[in-house]
């Protein structure tokens, strides 16, 4: 006999599991999407055209590492309510403060001017002029950002991370062999060669980013996560960060079943696109270009976001595109500004663009094994994060992933000495 005040069971259908699921998508999306930048697509596609498939299982061990520290950065904005910007300011002073904003504000600032260099290689590629369209662009970014709330926002970020999906797309109309895919996934290869090491570099440095810690962190606290409805947040962490390095694998696919079995090899992302055409057909070299220029707009939205929450955080001054404009002038002003001077600066002729995206990568690298420890002395800070401080395992896979990111950025700095090689971005 059942008990009369036995509790229905509550089914949940599997359009409302699906709405669920859609719902709880926001920074860790964003944030793994915008990863797949002009910069990043540029390194994936030469090492697709360098290395085939070979790099596959070097993409899944960083999915891993990309999770755990995506992950610390949602968990103490869910917990503080406040961004790292904040959190370095009282927890190590002004001096560490100031000199992590510094290189901060150098990173971003050179990786947004490489956004809006895609943005500007992508609207030629589709025969557009780009001193019409960078600035067109340019415009509906800043209206967007001024008129819109951070729900709003988040919504047309969402959306435009799904112009990765062209890079799925793309494989599947060149059809390759996925054997030798999979097996390149989960078998290990690895070359005792500069170049080698430099790609496997590059690679690494170019998927693990400080600006998506910060942007992480900080798009939390805005999106108003509290600690009871973490675990949705850590699902969207997760799987952002799975989808981002699938897209990653599938642009090296991309390049290593055409142009790496032609013998073709390419330095940039615009020659993968201008070459694919001819090799695959018009609709795989249209198709990766529409990746390019999706995944430029994105990262060119989400990077100037990344520099203003950290400074406006870190020298306490009203953020959040949640704050009306007269509350935070600093925060919107200076994202105007970061915009307006990465758009011009494109589209003044004859500047070493590619210096300036190695010149960010290479802040990008110093500032990385800094920003991994300032985090992990605030995550395990039982003051600060009580009983969601790490669990050891946490410690132990964060402190590997330290340790690995220091080694890779000394040899980043060591390598062009003692040998003629050149960094690849």
């Amino acid at each position: 006999m059942a008990m009369k005040n036995q509790k229905p069971k509550i089914r949940i259908g599997i359009f409302n599991r699906v709405w669920l699921f859609l719902a709880v998508l926001g920074p860790g999306l964003i944030t793994a999407s915008a990863d797949n930048d002009a910069p990043g697509i540029a390194t994936y596609s030469r090492v697709g055209s360098y290395y085939g498939y070979s790099f596959l299982w070097i993409i899944l061990l960083v999915t891993f590492g990309e999770i755990i520290v995506q992950e610390m950065a949602a968990r103490l904005g869910a917990v503080t309510g406040k961004g790292a910007g904040d959190l370095i300011r009282e927890k190590f002073g002004v001096k560490t403060t100031f000199y992590t904003m510094v290189l901060l504000f150098i990173a971003n600032l050179g990786t947004t001017i490489a956004q809006f260099a895609g943005i500007a290689s992508g609207a030629e590629l589709m025969g557009m002029s780009k001193y019409i369209f960078v600035p067109v662009v340019t415009a509906l970014v800043i209206f967007f950002v001024l008129r819109g709330t951070y729900h709003n926002v988040e919504k047309f970020l969402l959306v435009m991370s799904l112009f990765s999906l062209s890079y799925i797309v793309t494989v599947f109309i060149l059809k390759p062999d996925f054997g030798p895919i999979l097996k390149s996934a989960v078998v290990p290869s690895f070359e005792l060669n500069t170049d080698y090491i430099l790609a496997v570099l590059a690679t690494v440095g170019t998927t693990i980013t400080p600006w998506g810690f910060f942007y992480m962190q900080s798009s939390v606290v805005d999106k108003g996560v509290e600690i009871e409805s973490y675990p949705l947040t850590k699902l969207d962490v997760v799987f952002g960060a799975a989808w981002g390095n699938i897209v990653s694998a599938f642009i090296m696919i991309s390049t290593g079943a055409t142009l790496f079995l032609s013998g073709i090899r390419v330095e940039s992302s615009e020659e993968a696109a201008l070459v694919l055409a001819p090799l695959a057909g018009e609709w795989a070299g249209l198709l990766f270009t529409i990746g390019l220029m999706g995944a430029s707009i994105l990262a060119a939205i989400v990077l100037p976001l990344s520099t203003v929450y950290a400074i406006s955080e870190a020298f306490g001054w009203e953020r959040g595109l949640s704050q009306r404009r007269d509350d935070a002038p600093f925060f919107y002003w200076l994202y105007v500004g970061i915009v307006l001077f990465s758009a011009l600066f494109v589209l003044i002729p004859g500047l070493p663009l590619f210096r300036i995206m190695w010149l960010s990568q290479t802040a990008n690298a110093i500032f990385l094994p800094i920003l991994l420890i300032l985090v992990l002395k605030l995550v395990n800070d039982k003051d600060l994060m009580g009983n969601y401080r790490n669990k050891k395992g946490q410690n132990y896979f964060a402190i590997g992933l330290t340790v690995f990111v220091t080694i890779v950025t000394i040899a980043l700095f060591l390598i062009p000495f003692i040998t003629d090689a050149s960094i690849p971005i």
